[in-house]
């Protein structure tokens, strides 16, 4: 899947990053790159569901991007 959107720093427990995309979804990247890991940063990624991941982070969908 491509996801376009920004990045944000999410502070929900330890905190982490994720994807807010231009549709308004939200995407918990679980394998962020760091150059990607940049406040405010507009992206464009290629994705696939992560559905290995196992959370307690309630927010977003899990993916693993695809570089």
């Amino acid at each position: 899947m491509k996801i376009k959107g920004t990045i944000t720093y999410v502070a929900l427990g330890p905190g982490f990053w994720g994807i807010v995309g231009d549709d308004g979804k939200e995407y918990r990247p679980v394998n962020l790159p760091a150059k990607y890991q940049k406040e405010g940063l507009k992206v464009a990624l290629e994705a696939r569901p992560a559905s290995e991941d196992m959370s307690v982070f309630m927010w977003g969908k899990a993916v693993r991007i695809v570089e």
